[in-house]
């Protein structure tokens, strides 16, 4: 006990008898030394980039704990020395070259018109089938069965709209479609479109219409 409190004393004369400010005592090589070297950082490249520490490639100072631990297994990074650096540097000419340069083209007026002439020869062409639940006590209470089959709960021009851009892939407005009354029966329908002007007609055709069949479930 005493050769240790000795020691103590020692250090403590060391610290009071040098020239500096207290806020600087901390900071002796003396002290520095004691602390070991797991207060030291070593200098590592990163393989991957990784959050809140760097990019691939970068140089960076971790613990060496850290880099023991969880970066040296998972191969995320590997020490700062001249047979790692040019390794680094070789792999990222392989596997990642150099950036092309995009360069983005507004679309022009005659552009927008041919996507728009070929959504809508997609609507004439196509026919939209819809399956509902019939209305069975209106079923029953039919008179012939020659009268139309009603159902549960009519099609709605929103619904439309919504199944043109399920089956079709075409997106319509609810404007785009003249439907005054909701379909509220089984069978095939032809239901007229509102279209730009600027959209000419296939051959044979007067107006724009989708075909529209509503069957059971």
């Amino acid at each position: 006990m005493a050769y240790l409190q000795h020691g103590r004393n020692a250090l403590q004369k060391i610290i009071r008898d040098t020239n500096v400010q207290n806020q600087d005592r901390l900071m002796q090589p003396l002290l520095f030394a004691c602390q070991g070297v797991r207060y030291r950082k070593l200098e590592v490249i990163l393989t991957t980039s990784i959050e809140k520490l760097g990019k691939a490639g970068e140089t960076v100072r971790v613990a060496p704990g850290y880099f023991r631990n969880h970066l040296m297994p998972k191969l995320l990074a590997v020490p700062n020395i001249d047979k790692f650096v040019h390794l680094i540097r070789e792999q990222r000419k392989i596997y990642q070259p150099e950036e092309e340069e995009v360069q983005v083209v507004a679309k022009t007026v005659e552009d927008k018109t041919k996507e728009y002439e070929k959504a809508a020869n997609r609507l004439v062409n196509a026919r939209l089938v819809l399956r509902r639940f019939i209305d069975v006590e209106k079923f029953r209470a039919r008179a012939t069965k020659d009268d139309p089959v009603e159902l549960r709960s009519p099609v709605t021009k929103d619904e439309l709209v919504a199944e043109v851009a399920r089956q079709l892939c075409v997106h319509i407005e609810p404007e785009n479609l003249y439907l005054p009354t909701p379909l509220s029966t089984f069978g095939e329908f032809e239901v007229p479109l509102r279209l730009p002007k600027s959209i000419p007609l296939p051959e044979g055709k007067v107006h724009w219409t989708l075909q529209v069949k509503i069957r059971g479930k």
